[in-house]
């Protein structure tokens, strides 16, 4: 298919330069052309192009307000262009020809920017710091692919001209990381942290326990990591955070502006921690480690009150080192727990979140239970999960409870795209990029009000991911989709027009070093 595209490429550069303002007569070769204003993932909420693009050049400055936040910002904004331009940019609060951050803008919210540009400079202007680097994002995405190398390219640097006034419409944008199947090191989180920034990704949910492996440091019970953290699926050696590695992922997270979930999955997928403490089992023998990937066969004792100490303490130590507002506490597949000991149990350990100042959230399970105030619910169920089971989430969501959506046949990162694919998983069945992104989340459950729905998340599952290149090969091209679920207003989606914004990101990707699935529904360009 792909011997295709040269022609119609080559008159959709041109057709673009003019409209660009650019004059033919003595052009730059095709690429040196502009990339349109709306050619961007996410889509931005409105976009009104026009003037003349702004070039950076040797004299370009990165000009900041007086403010730290916006300092770093465009200090991170630096550390990208400089070693492609192979400019200087200086970040000053002084002096023109400049790309200018400027916070104090009206009408943006917490999230939103608008980015002006023209010939004289590019401006972007935001409420609050996350904006700023919001905008930076879609900066980065203005400028040719080769922008994101580590080695001097020859550009030309050109940003079209014209003006993007953009607010998420969701608050909550995210994507999980399951490092309890496989552990992924600090590094290996950082680099997906990095990944999920590009398209202004706000919440990294990390799934920290399970049966495999417990991977998070609790003080008041060393042998959750020391030996419930000491292997992974297949025997691999595993691993866990300390504390201070903990602090450390939440603070990069902080830096890109996402938010730190953190995980305690209970009262099943705990054979790690019943295997770490004899006492924590109903019959006092601890169960051997678990390497394997089924679900389903483990539990927490509901009627001992030793259960509640460990959930205090395990809760209380992981919310001292949580700035964040959300602490989620599992509830899936609890099939070695009765229905009465599933609502007990609940019932018990949504106070000691509050007790301890975070919010609570749940897979969908929960809405079985008697959710707690200001709780969500993560909806993981398919398209053919069952009338009652919907219903039941449709109705605690009427009765105040938040959803944030990751329908598995839908936004699990995991499931294969084909059957040829050799990593993930199919239970949910197939998942190539067009059914991952032609969904609306606030359309998608029925009886649920459109104001229940507080955003997005798509889970990374790890029975079949060890490596970073694994991660990047399931996430990319479907990760993005997710993330415009969640930033772009629903007038926007569009598959036809989204597929090509898609392929445009192709290049950068490779420019970056993200090995990605070449879907055939996607117009990749030629290399």
């Amino acid at each position: 298919m792909r011997q295709h595209h040269r022609t119609p490429r080559l008159l959709g550069t041109l057709l673009l330069v003019a409209a660009a303002g650019i004059s033919l007569v003595g052009a730059a070769p095709p690429a040196a052309t502009v990339t349109p204003l709306g050619r961007v993932v996410p889509a931005p909420a409105s976009v009104d192009p026009g003037g003349s693009p702004y070039r950076i050049t040797g004299d370009t400055r990165i000009r900041v307000d007086d403010s730290r936040e916006a300092r770093t910002v465009g200090a991170y904004l630096a550390d990208i262009l400089r070693p492609s331009t192979g400019y200087r940019l200086p970040v000053t609060s002084r002096g023109g020809g400049a790309i200018r951050l400027r916070l104090g803008g009206k009408g943006l919210g917490t999230e939103g920017y608008r980015l002006d540009s023209g010939r004289s400079g590019v401006t972007i202007t935001a409420g609050r710091p996350a904006g700023l680097f919001h905008g930076v994002q879609t900066l980065r995405q203005l400028l040719p692919a080769a922008v994101e190398k580590k080695s001097v390219q020859p550009g030309p640097w050109l940003i079209a001209g014209g003006t993007i006034t953009d607010t998420p419409r969701y608050g909550y944008r995210g994507a999980m990381l399951d490092v309890s199947r496989h552990f992924f090191t600090v590094p290996q989180v950082k680099h997906y942290i990095d990944e999920l920034a590009l398209y202004k990704v706000n919440k990294l949910h990390l799934h920290l326990s399970d049966d495999q492996g417990w991977r998070i440091a609790v003080d008041a019970w060393p042998r959750l990591t020391a030996h419930g953290g000491s292997t992974q699926v297949g025997g691999g050696q595993g691993g866990f955070y300390t504390k201070a590695d903990y602090r450390e992922i939440v603070r990069y997270a902080a830096s890109r502006y996402l938010e730190v979930v953190p995980e305690i999955d209970m009262p099943g997928h705990t054979n790690a921690a019943l295997a770490s403490y004899a006492e924590l089992n109903c019959d006092g023998v601890a169960p051997p480690l678990y390497t394997g990937t089924e679900v389903g066969f483990s539990s927490l004792c509901v009627n001992k009150p030793l259960t509640y100490d460990f959930v205090d303490d395990v809760i209380r130590e992981l919310a001292a080192i949580t700035p964040g507002a959300y602490l989620h506490i599992g509830g899936d597949e609890a099939h070695s727990t009765s229905h009465a000991d599933y609502v007990t149990f609940m019932d018990k350990v949504q106070p000691v979140v509050a007790k301890y100042g975070k919010k609570v959230i749940g897979w969908h399970q929960l809405t079985g239970t008697t959710p707690a105030k200001g709780a969500i619910a993560q909806y993981w169920g398919l398209d053919d999960t069952g009338a009652e089971e919907k219903a039941q989430v449709a109705r605690a969501a009427r009765n105040g409870t938040g959803l944030v959506l990751s329908p598995a046949d839908r936004l699990y990162l995991d499931m294969k795209y084909t059957a040829d694919t050799p990593l993930g998983q199919d239970w949910a069945g197939l998942v190539e990029v067009r059914r991952a992104y032609d969904w609306d989340p606030g359309a998608y459950l029925p009886g649920v009000p459109a104001s229940a729905v507080k955003g997005v998340e798509a889970p990374l599952w790890t029975e079949t991911i060890v490596t970073s290149a694994d991660i990047d090969v399931m996430a990319f091209p479907r990760l993005p989709g997710a993330a415009e679920l969640g930033w772009s207003p629903a007038s926007t989606h569009d598959w036809d027009t989204y597929k090509v914004r898609l392929a445009a990101q192709g290049p950068r990707w490779d420019a970056l070093g993200i090995g990605y699935y070449r879907s055939p529904q996607v117009p990749w360009p030629a290399s």
